[in-house]
């Protein structure tokens, strides 16, 4: 892995104070990898790709997974904060920056502070600006919403999203509603965005692919153009037959897509 002053030892990792849960697998270039609201599941098929053709570091953020949750922490800047300690903790180097939905948002954070230590960035989904009037919602209230319609929102084929509850353990049933708890915390208030990023996006100095699920009914096609609009040297693309996480329902076109990009 990178050499730096700290390493990843039995999937855990401490940043200055914080003990994070970290997947780690793979080898090649460094990518650093943001996970949405939902956590992730390191089951995934997409990461299991993506292994083949980078070195994945891919924390669960504070409050989420099996991350300690520090009482200081309560919004995306923490996150972005801390991620950037990381990356020097672990001396990355021309590392690809990856974000999911929130993850993308704190990714989007993370590079208007400083992209020193990224070559690339990719964001999927990303929430985190606001494009709509002051009563407009552009991103819809997932606090208030079915979990079927979410997953109708969210999802292609909204089987995709399907979970079976009895068959999980009591701590995997714990992790939901942690990080339910967690994407509570960090998006609540303002919902979904912060208010000032949208002006500083301009700060984004290294390539940026932005991807999208057409199907994806949570970031729309007009948020996601006029977010790719304000980044310098961002480009945007559609996966087709995918929704807001094209990575679980097109898995191979989005490995091929996010290589393609990092190798250009």
């Amino acid at each position: 892995m990178a050499v730096g002053t700290q390493k990843i030892v039995g999937e855990r990792l401490k940043v200055k104070d914080v003990e994070l849960e970290v997947f780690h697998e793979g080898s090649g270039p460094s990518l650093l990898l943001l996970h949405g609201g939902n956590g992730f599941d390191r089951r995934a098929q997409f990461l299991k790709l993506l292994s083949y053709q980078f070195e994945i570091i891919a924390p669960s953020h504070p409050g989420f997974g099996r991350s300690a949750l520090p009482d200081r922490f309560d919004s995306v800047d923490d996150l972005a904060y801390l991620y950037r300690d990381l990356a020097d903790a672990l001396d990355l180097r021309d590392a690809v920056l990856m974000g999911f939905s929130l993850g993308g948002w704190i990714a989007a954070e993370i590079a208007v502070r400083s992209s020193a230590r990224f070559a690339k960035i990719v964001l999927v989904g990303p929430v985190g600006i606001k494009v709509g009037d002051r009563e407009t919602r552009d991103i819809p209230d997932i606090f208030a919403t079915s979990p079927e319609e979410i997953s109708r929102l969210a999802f292609h084929d909204p089987a995709r999203a399907a979970i079976n509850l009895d068959a999980l353990t009591d701590e995997e049933l714990q992790i939901i509603v942690r990080n339910r708890e967690a994407l509570a915390l960090y998006t609540w208030e303002p919902y979904m965005h912060n208010p000032k990023l949208r002006y500083h996006l301009d700060r984004i100095t290294v390539p940026t692919l932005m991807l999208r699920g057409a199907s994806d009914r949570l970031v729309s096609q007009d948020y996601a153009e006029a977010y790719a609009n304000l980044i310098p040297h961002a480009r945007l693309e559609v996966i087709a037959e995918a929704g807001h996480a094209p990575e679980i329902e097109r898995p191979q076109e989005f490995v091929d897509r996010v290589t393609a990009f990092a190798r250009s």
